[in-house]
C-alpha cells in the first residue's frame, strides 16, 4: 500500500519528499501506515508484508534492515501497544457509529443500535491485525525520531 498526497498544507508529513541524496522519502504518517522504520523511513519493520497471516501478524525483525535501528527498546517495550490499540480501536468504533447512524439510522425503539454492536464487533474482529500493527508503528514512533543524517550518502 504507497499513499502519496502531494499538495496541502501538511505535505511534509503526509507525502513523500526528496531525501538529501535525491531519493524519495515517506513522510510521517505514510511511514507508519507502510510499516516502515521512524528512523530512516525506507526499512521494512514487518517480516510479512500480509497482516491477517496470523501466525507472523506481529514478527518484526530485531533492527531495521536498512539504518539499524532497534525496535524493541527494552524489554517489554511493546505492552504500551495496548493504549494505543484501545484508541484506534475507539475511534473505528466511532467513525463506524457515524457511518452507520449515516446510512441506517440509530433508534432506540428497534434493534438497530444491536446491529450496530453485532457489525462492530465482526468489523472490529476482522480489522485486529491491522490494528495491532498499526498500534506498534504509532508506539514506537513514540519514542524514535526520523534522522535525516541517516539520508546522507558515505
Amino acid at each position: 500500500m504507497q499513499i502519496v498526497i502531494y499538495s496541502g498544507r501538511f505535505q511534509k508529513y503526509l507525502c513523500c519528499m526528496k531525501g538529501s541524496n535525491g531519493q524519495r522519502k515517506s513522510g510521517f504518517f505514510t511511514s507508519i501506515l507502510n510499516n516502515k522504520c521512524p528512523r530512516c523511513r525506507k526499512g521494512k519493520l514487518f517480516r510479512t508484508d500480509n497482516p491477517y497471516q496470523l501466525n507472523h501478524v506481529l514478527d518484526m525483525e530485531k533492527h531495521c534492515p536498512v539504518c539499524g535501528q532497534e525496535t524493541e527498546l527494552e524489554v517489554g517495550f511493546w505492552y504500551g501497544t495496548g493504549y494505543i490499540s484501545y484508541v484506534l480501536a475507539v475511534f473505528f468504533s466511532a467513525l463506524n457509529l457515524l457511518w452507520y447512524w449515516l446510512i441506517f439510522g440509530i433508534t432506540w425503539k428497534d434493534d438497530s443500535i444491536v446491529y450496530w454492536l453485532i457489525v462492530n464487533g465482526i468489523l472490529l474482529v476482522l480489522f485486529m491485525p491491522v490494528l495491532m500493527r498499526l498500534s506498534r508503528m504509532v508506539y514506537l514512533n513514540f519514542y524514535v525520531y526520523y534522522d535525516p543524517e541517516t539520508d546522507k550518502p558515505d
